[in-house]
């Protein structure tokens, strides 16, 4: 995922329910730390509307690779508060870090981002990229996608600055099922006038989609989906 880093220093990644931002915005973190080993590197879990498909599952990856995860003390446990982690603000005062944002899902989650958004947008070396899934319920085609991300900017209160083709079927996806999602993401982009800044996929996957596929970003699935389990 390396080729894909946009070079900001905070990322934020939201999408609809089950779009896959999760693992994305872990990858991502990863991969930071793979290309910037001497820059330190933040994680924040913003998802207060799904308590059970969080960036804390992979707790202990991040731990392994000096990642620092913020994240709600309820996360993966049986109590579900709307409670933000008050040390999000550590990303926007240290200008040192590079910080990477899960968002909840739909505008409900985006609402919880939006104490910070004149911060992000004040310090202004940030990425807003929204997460697409074609094969999400609500989400088939790019008219109701555009919807739904019209949606997300306006709780928020921000707008979004590129695109995240994460059309997937969790483990059963193939390599014809990322291919037949191009022309959808194609025209989220034309309707949108934003740049597709990757397609993520299963590394399994790598060998047989590359060159087919325009700023390929294979990853490892670190946090189960609702299909998967």
């Amino acid at each position: 995922m390396e080729n894909v880093l946009t070079g900001k220093r905070i990322t934020i990644f939201a999408g609809h329910y089950g779009s896959g931002k999760t693992n994305i915005a872990v990858n991502y973190a990863l991969a930071l730390r793979k290309k910037y080993p001497n820059k330190d590197v933040a994680l924040a879990d913003l998802d207060i509307v799904n308590p059970y498909f969080r960036t804390k599952d992979s707790a202990d990856i991040m731990r392994q690779n000096g990642i620092r995860l913020i994240s709600s003390e309820f996360a993966n446990s049986n109590v579900d508060l709307p409670a933000l982690p008050p040390d999000t603000y550590a990303i926007l005062d240290n200008k040192e870090i590079f910080g990477v944002i899960d968002v909840g899902g739909d505008d409900r989650g985006a609402l919880a981002m939006g104490r910070y958004t004149p911060r992000i947008i004040e310090d202004g070396s940030y990425d807003f990229i929204f997460v697409i899934n074609k094969f999400r319920p609500l989400t088939k085609n790019a008219s109701d996608t555009v919807t739904v991300m019209a949606e997300i900017e306006q709780a928020a209160g921000m707008k979004f600055t590129g695109i995240a083709n994460n059309s997937n079927l969790g483990d059963i996806t193939t390599a014809k099922d990322v291919l037949s999602s191009a022309p959808y993401a194609e025209e989220i982009a034309k309707k949108t006038g934003l740049e597709i800044k990757m397609t993520t996929i299963k590394k399994s996957l790598e060998a047989e989609l590359q060159g087919k596929i325009y700023k390929l970003a294979p990853m490892t699935l670190y946090v189960k989906q609702s299909w998967d389990a």
